[in-house]
């Protein structure tokens, strides 16, 4: 059997096709050994044949690719390997009609899980449709890649010969989707010596006619006469007559409140948001981590973002009754005196809400341990899950055991993961610390597919949220310590959140190690997520170009650097800054008038204490004990321990400190030697303005500038390109990558390239020139919104400043000359909302708080009780919770149909 590749494609000189795949002629995925395309001037066509077994049934799996001699790179086409399935017996030659699918088409994205699985869901697809054709003819498939049809109605063909219609729009060829998202059906065409004039359309299985064809012109196939062939005409892309945009809400499942919850927002509750988002039109619902954090059982653990694990899911968001009714009477009348008492909160009081659910998952388990381990759906659950299972269920027992999650201080024989087999065996008399994990990780799993299923049936995407890093002491850091430099801290530099930068206190990644197996641990994470959303956010994808990488001995972000990152020698340094003094450089530069503008009257006392001159010229150092900030952090938590009514002074102290210690223009590279990074914001340091005019103008402009600025925009171009398409291209989800604050400029080339939405928020521009963004200026692949978790809701920033605010009423809403009102009052929340909403981008995602803005009656009463978190504040308590049931508010059916209003009104 002859099988024939074909694509159009113009080439630019020094490029050439080939096509690589599963067959022997193929090369078998080697690239090295890629069949050749042949190009004909005359057609533009790219062409080659192969033979393969005519005595029975095959598949072929391929991929076109281009290479480009000038310099030598080899780019493989987007998107999944090509399928092909022939057979001989039927057809003597198989003509594979093929287009070229380029990176960065808006297109592309339309494929993605969000699209496919959730917004076009197909339930009942209409499986495959019976060819008109017989074998003996020249036989032609149509097959287009078309997520975007409505589930109610089909693909079709329409064209100039009669098997497809003759251009009546009641008698056009109705495409299968078995195989959705491409549609497919073969033909024998009436006049095959002729050609084809066609287009593809959505057609109306009820009035049994085209609703719509696609815009553009005609396409062509080219006449063919050729007895038993088959052509696969695998078109390019459906043309829409517009791009799809849609709206979401952003929610934290923590904040939903329900009548069946317990204090805290749980799985269950996320079909009630799902419910409330399809009477309004919305499309979408975000949530964050969701990952366990239990670490040390008290509020600091309601940190989102720091879990154990990053495969399992926290045990805060378990429906108990869901689980199980509880079968003793007492039991269950105290979980319901308990659940009273915690939803008539107005926030999440972490610690009784985990202390109670902990309670009954314990006695739910020994109620209900024999059929749960004898159950089918566990065995599979624990089967397919196991490799990350058995080991959170040990590490959490451990924890629990020996009260800390930090594994290093575990007896010596656990702070390996070489037990966790042992530990874990049914058979064995303390099963039931870690039998219990396995027990609420499986019910955890249960009621969020659950609430995934039901959002799809729905039509709703539910979008969820990669953390940047990993915790300290987490099962991730215990089992494979070498995927990670748990020396190091990772953070972020500073930003309008924080003016002396963040510092997570995650270890940073050893992308070297990770790459030795093709980013193995990304793909299981990722793979993970994809179990539960079809839409992912990337928190701080900045992170996968260069993280902020914070050496240990620091508590603040300002000593850190950009890693990996090409710092400089001290010759380079001492070439264009005319001189190198490491003590004057890199160590504290202290004075005494420094220590009595921040200290003031107690500056003789706090030198005293922490300080000593150095020379005769006034230098001034810290002595040995407080050199760095780890060591004041530990001398003040003690003081405070032993004197709490001064927690506030010794805060205060301790924060002086910090900023003596920081007051360093260059911090030292922790692997190369004799190499230096500028000290991020240097040009605000005091050490900096008591340089001579020359050395500050050489300092910044030559070398900070140049170094944050210049020096790493293709190395870490680069690094993307390497780091991000192993994550990005493990699944299907659609990916969002969160890229606010200090970006380089090769970023958004990357994220377009690789399909990945960007991030938009009015009030933090990508253009560093613009103080306010505009949400038309957002481009397509992207996600608009208003706020963040990050920040403070639009009526909560209305009040910080009201100069700013003014500006924004004028310049951004078009109030010019009119003041803008005291509070952020709901037609003016509307007016941005609407701007948002009629975005190009494809997205616009509402804080659910900004959302309920627009009414009077529903918003909270105090915005300052609606900010989620405060990032400037390292000690924030997770506890907001939304103040109305998501019951209430399905049935607030006024408002709801002034948000359909708005979304519907802006074409989303």
């Amino acid at each position: 059997m002859i099988l024939r590749f074909s694509l159009p494609f113009r080439t630019a000189w020094g490029q050439r096709l080939m096509v690589f795949g599963s067959e022997p002629s193929l090369g078998q995925w080697n690239l090295d050994q890629a069949l050749p395309l042949h190009y004909d001037a005359d057609s533009g066509i790219w062409s080659q044949e192969i033979s393969v077994p005519d005595d029975q049934p095959g598949t072929l799996d391929y991929k076109y690719i281009l290479v480009d001699e000038r310099d030598g790179s080899r780019q493989p086409e987007w998107g999944p390997n090509r399928t092909i399935a022939y057979d001989g017996r039927q057809f003597a030659r198989l003509v594979l009609e093929d287009f070229w699918r380029a990176p960065a088409e808006p297109d592309n994205e339309l494929l993605t899980a969000a699209f496919t699985k959730a917004l076009f869901q197909r339930p009942n697809k209409n499986g495959k449709a019976t060819p008109t054709a017989r074998i003996a003819d020249s036989v032609v498939r149509f097959q287009l890649a078309a997520p975007r049809v409505e589930p109610n109605q089909q693909l079709c063909v329409l064209g100039s010969d009669a098997a497809v219609g003759a251009w009546d729009g009641r008698k056009a060829l109705v495409l299968s989707d078995a195989t959705y998202p491409t549609w497919a059906t073969e033909v024998a065409l009436e006049q095959p010596e002729v050609p084809l004039r066609y287009k593809y359309g959505i057609w109306d299985p009820n009035d049994k006619r085209v609703v719509q064809l696609e815009s553009g012109e005609d396409r062509v196939l080219e006449p063919s006469t050729d007895r038993r062939t088959l052509r696969v005409r695998a078109d390019d892309k459906f043309r829409y007559l517009n791009t799809w945009r849609g709206a979401g809400v952003a929610l934290p499942v923590f904040a939903m409140r329900s009548q069946r919850g317990l204090g805290v927002g749980e799985f269950p509750d996320l079909k009630l948001l799902v419910d409330w988002a399809v009477s309004t039109g919305l499309k979408l619902v975000q949530i964050l981590p969701i990952n366990d954090t239990v670490a040390t059982h008290t509020w600091v653990d309601s940190y989102p973002y720091a879990a154990i694990s990053v495969f399992a899911l926290h045990p805060q968001y378990l429906n108990l009754d869901a689980v199980a009714p509880l079968q003793d009477a007492a039991a269950q009348q105290e979980l319901d005196t308990l659940r009273h008492e915690l939803n008539g909160l107005d926030f999440v009081d972490y610690e009784p809400m985990m202390t109670a659910k902990w309670r009954f998952i314990k006695q739910l388990y020994q109620q209900e341990k024999a059929s749960f381990l004898a159950d089918p759906a566990f065995r599979a659950y624990y089967d397919e899950q196991r490799a990350w299972l058995v080991p959170y269920a040990a590490f959490s027992g451990l924890r629990d055991r020996f009260g800390t999650a930090d594994f290093q201080q575990w007896p010596e024989e656990y702070r390996t993961p070489k037990l966790v087999d042992e530990l874990t065996q049914e058979d064995t008399p303390d099963f039931d610390e870690f039998g219990v994990h396995f027990f609420t990780q499986f019910h955890l799993d249960q009621q969020l597919r659950d609430a995934v299923t039901y959002a799809r049936q729905h039509g709703v995407v539910l979008k969820g949220d990669l953390p940047i890093g990993i915790y300290r002491h987490s099962v991730d850091a215990w089992t494979q310590p070498e995927l990670y430099h748990m020396h190091q801290q990772a953070g972020a530099p500073p930003d309008d959140f924080s003016t002396t930068g963040q510092n997570w206190r995650f270890p940073t990644y050893n992308w070297e190690r990770m790459a030795e197996d093709g980013y193995a641990w990304w793909k299981q994470r990722m793979g993970q997520l994809a179990r539960y959303f079809d839409a992912l956010r990337i928190d701080h994808i900045l992170g996968f170009f260069r993280i902020w990488e914070i050496p240990g001995h620091s508590v603040e972000g300002l000593l850190g650097h950009f890693s990996p990152a090409l710092p400089l020698s001290q010759q380079e340094i001492q070439q264009r800054l005319g001189w190198f003094d490491y003590a004057r450089l890199c160590e504290p530069y202290i004075r005494w008038r420094l220590v009595q503008n921040i200290f003031h009257g107690q500056a003789q006392a706090v030198f005293d204490e922490f300080m000593e001159e150095i020379s005769s010229a006034g230098d001034i150092r810290l002595k040995e004990h407080v050199r760095t900030q780890r060591q004041v952090e530990a001398v003040f938590e003690a003081k405070t321990a032993a004197d709490p009514t001064n927690a506030d002074h010794y805060k205060w102290l301790r924060t002086g400190l910090y900023q003596l210690i920081n007051e360093v223009l260059f911090v030292p590279d922790d692997l190369r030697p004799d190499h230096y990074h500028p000290r991020i914001t240097l040009h605000k340091s005091i050490s900096f303005a008591e340089l001579d005019e020359e050395s500050r103008r050489r300092l910044y402009h030559d070398i900070y500038v140049d170094f944050f600025y210049h020096r790493h925009e293709g190395f870490w171009r680069e690094q993307g390109l390497v780091k991000l398409p192993p994550v990005r291209y493990a699944t299907d989800m659609l990916i969002c990558g969160e890229d606010l604050g200090m970006v380089p400029e090769s970023v958004p080339g990357v994220m377009k390239a690789l399909g990945i939405l960007g991030l938009n928020i009015q009030r933090m521009p990508s253009n560093p020139n613009t103080e306010f963004g505009h949400p038309n200026d957002a481009p397509y692949l992207s996600v608009v919104s208003p706020g963040s978790h990050d920040m403070s809701t639009l009526r909560g920033w209305w009040e910080e400043d009201r100069v700013k605010t003014q500006r924004f009423f004028e310049t951004i809403l078009g109030h010019h000359g009119e003041h803008a009102p005291y509070h952020c009052e709901p037609w003016v929340v509307r007016e941005i909302l609407v701007q948002h909403l009629h975005s190009p981008a494809m997205w616009a995602i509402l804080p659910l708080q900004d959302i309920l803005a627009m009414s009077t009656e529903l918003r909270r009463a105090d915005p300052h009780d609606e900010q989620i978190n405060v990032p400037a504040n390292s000690q924030h308590f997770w506890k907001y919770r939304l103040h109305l049931p998501l019951e209430t508010l399905k049935d607030t059916f006024g408002f709801n149909e002034e948000v359909i209003s708005i979304v519907a009104g802006s074409g989303r």
